[in-house]
């Protein structure tokens, strides 16, 4: 449920680790390129501290730049691209940026309705047929505002049996989505962060325009716009010139090698340096491809069918950061985190690539704005709105909470997620199939995600609370409500094992007791990370590392079958097989 990622848990991504403190000791000494006298020797000493963390010779890292007015005022990289060979990240370095690449994608359909080869209004279906036919007509605009309620095509991928490291392209995924009998919900009825409308987008641009989006933005928008260093991994053995390469914690101090090679392309794929932002964000100031029209499409809130405004526009979001609205996209894949924002008010652009799971380039990014627009920033983030503290670059001093009133299992029937909240060294956390994610107290009741755009907003009833709404990035909240687990005897839980197979994927799932509790523990091609025991939720519900699974009885009371939901994915068919 990580917003706006290609990354396939579902969950938030790790938080990064540790105490930003200032290494100047240890500091890489690499120029910043194109500074401005614009920003003061103490401006970019603050930028500096906000990355010091990475700033070390051992360490994955960030490239950050700060643009305003078309100009770069500030870019430098912290850390290395090339951990092993020593190679240092700078603002040419080459990083994956996720999700931040679907503002390309999207851009790409823009130029194509511009020529005439399509509409945005269009039955995704006239150009990809392989697409059930779920009762409405989900329009090519429903997969560029995430409104068309199809399922994520990458936990699709996981639960089929792939893993990241396999190679899987186009065909792999076409087939699986030829294969789905329901939506996540009805189009146009909700928004609900995909990858799949932007990979179907992919799709579409090579049937219509017969190059694919690699070649197509080369030629459309990389080109024109001098990115000369900017290109789409469409083969994942492809050389990339300058790349920094992904990394992962290794969980004792230093970092292993974390790459995919997956080939789709739309939803993520695009390799860009800081240096070639510079001319991206030119063309929302000065726009020389795509004109006017394309810039003010892709900033354009979108909506559902009945008229309610969603924050999401095409490939970008809008929000607000202590006070003045802003509008990008952040991105996460394996081994990378992205974030391009802009400030159209103040004509200000802040982009920072890093090659490490572990960054927050969120969080980063709202450091540098605290130092870029100090002049025009509210003291605070305005309620409602989900941002970081005004402290980024440093723990914000945590108020003490009493985490009883909050302490419990929270469930969201629209997305079949359980949320569970714990106290853990004195403070409030929230625990996502293991994961423990710090909560920072933005009010009573109020909590925020520290590193992350996401809030909670309990409800009390007493002493006790009674569920809260979960918001990511602004959008309007989810509401989970919440519920006390049952408890089953090992008698009990024997009844849900057995081998159940699912037509949508093409798999079998294995489901067995294992020391009293019901553990999954076989897929095709296991994925590690998704094994593990399942605890009981509620009556024949069970929530783990899986996913959530509601089980099914047939006349005679007997378990005949579950539904799977995980990942922005609901409830997908599994039949007993024994």
């Amino acid at each position: 449920m990580l917003i706006r990622s290609r990354a396939a848990r579902p969950a938030i991504q790790h938080a990064a680790s540790g105490t930003v403190a200032v290494m100047l000791s240890c500091a890489l000494a690499l120029p910043a390129m194109a500074q401005s006298t614009e920003l003061s020797a103490d401006q970019t000493a603050k930028i500096d501290a906000v990355f010091a963390e990475y700033a070390k010779p051992n360490s994955a890292g960030c490239a950050a730049g700060v643009m305003r007015d078309g100009r770069m005022l500030y870019a430098k990289g912290y850390g290395m691209a090339d951990i092993e060979r020593g190679v240092p990240i700078t603002p040419a370095s080459v990083f994956d940026i996720g999700s931040t690449s679907k503002q390309f994608a999207a851009a790409s359909i823009l130029l194509l309705q511009a020529d005439g080869k399509l509409k945005l209004t269009d039955d995704a279906r006239k150009y990809v047929p392989e697409l059930p036919d779920f009762g409405k007509t989900i329009t090519i605009d429903h997969l560029i505002h995430h409104t068309s309620g199809l399922r994520d095509y990458i936990g699709l991928l996981v639960l089929a049996g792939f893993s990241l490291e396999d190679v899987t392209g186009d065909a792999q995924v076409l087939s699986l989505l030829s294969r789905q009998r329901a939506l996540n919900f009805p189009t146009g009825s909700r928004y609900e962060y995909s990858n799949t409308g932007y990979f179907l987008l992919s799709v579409i641009v090579q049937r219509v325009s017969g190059k694919n989006l690699a070649a197509f933005a080369r030629e459309r928008i990389f080109a024109p716009l001098g990115m000369s260093h900017t290109l789409i991994r469409d083969n994942h053995a492809m050389l990339i010139p300058n790349r920094a390469l992904g990394y992962a914690p290794d969980g004792k101090g230093g970092f292993v090698n974390h790459l995919s090679n997956w080939e789709q392309l739309g939803d993520g794929a695009v390799q860009v340096s800081v240096d070639d932002m510079l001319h991206w964000e030119g063309n929302f100031l000065d726009p020389k491809v795509g004109g006017a029209a394309m810039v003010d499409a892709l900033q354009t809130p979108g909506a559902l069918d009945d008229g309610k405004p969603i924050g999401y526009a095409r490939g970008l979001s809008g929000g607000t950061y202590r006070g003045q609205a802003y509008i990008g996209h952040g991105g996460a894949w394996q081994g990378y985190r992205a974030m391009f924002e802009r400030f159209p008010k103040q004509r200000v652009a802040i982009a920072v690539f890093c090659n490490s799971d572990s960054a927050s380039p969120n969080a980063l990014s709202h450091g540098v704005a605290d130092v870029v627009l100090a002049d025009v920033l509210t003291t605070e983030n305005k309620p409602g709105k989900a941002g970081t503290s005004k402290s980024v670059g440093k723990d914000a001093a945590a108020k003490p909470v009493d985490a009883a009133p909050y302490v419990g299992s929270y469930f969201d029937a629209t997305t079949d997620t359980v949320y569970r909240i714990a106290e853990k060294d004195g403070g409030v956390v929230l625990d996502m199939s293991g994961r423990m994610l710090p909560l920072v107290s933005d009010g009573p009741g109020r909590f925020s995600v520290k590193g992350f755009p996401a809030t909670l907003s309990f409800e009390p009833a007493g002493k006790r609370a009674t569920g809260f709404g979960f918001s990511i990035g602004g959008e309007p909240p989810q509401k989970a409500n919440r519920f006390e687990p049952i408890t089953l005897a090992p008698d009990a839980l024997r009844a849900y094992a057995g081998n159940y197979y699912s037509p949508e994927l093409d798999a079998t799932l294995t489901l067995t007791l294992e020391e009293g509790k019901l553990a999954f523990r076989s897929i095709r091609y296991a994925y590690a990370d998704l094994a593990g025991p399942l605890s009981p939720a509620m009556n024949d519900t069970f929530e783990g590392p899986l996913g959530f699974l509601t089980f099914k009885r047939d006349a005679s009371g007997r378990i005949s079958g579950f539904g799977l939901s995980a990942s922005r994915m609901k409830a997908i068919a599994f039949e007993r097989r024994d």
